[in-house]
């Protein structure tokens, strides 16, 4: 067996990872944008349409973000009038974000996004499935 084998861009996990999330992006773009939403602040405004409020840490957590990340998002999140931010009155560390009723109100015209995106993902509700279990194993 050749030694150069495993640095072969054919044998990187990484590399269709790494292209297909690229290109499931992309598709993101046109229905988040009717929303003036970037993908961050979509999946920031996803857990808060589950939870209606949470800690930012509770947010960093289920996201996978890092707070510097996730920090200038919720900024941006409450300058658009989507969401509250607060400190806790039990635990001044602690940041709550608290949906507002114009983050409800977009809520149903996000119901668009999954649907303008799933088009593009050429496989079966099996299939689906099956990839997402084994993208959180990985995770």
């Amino acid at each position: 067996m050749d030694k150069y084998e495993s640095l072969k861009l054919e044998n990187q996990l990484c590399f269709p990872l790494y292209a297909a999330a690229r290109s499931i992006m992309k598709e993101y773009n046109a229905p988040l944008g009717a929303l003036d939403l970037t993908y961050t602040q979509y999946i920031v405004m996803l857990v808060l349409w589950e939870h209606e409020r949470i800690t930012s840490k509770q947010l960093c957590t289920l996201l996978y973000l890092d707070s510097g990340t996730l920090t200038p998002v919720l900024k941006a999140l409450e300058k658009k009038g989507l969401l509250k931010k607060a400190r806790s009155k039990e635990d001044e560390r602690l940041l709550i974000c608290t949906l507002t009723d114009a983050g409800r109100a977009l809520k149903e015209k996000a119901l668009a996004v999954p649907p303008a995106v799933g088009q593009c993902v050429n496989l079966s509700a099996e299939e689906a499935r099956t990839l997402y279990k084994l993208l959180y194993k990985i995770l």
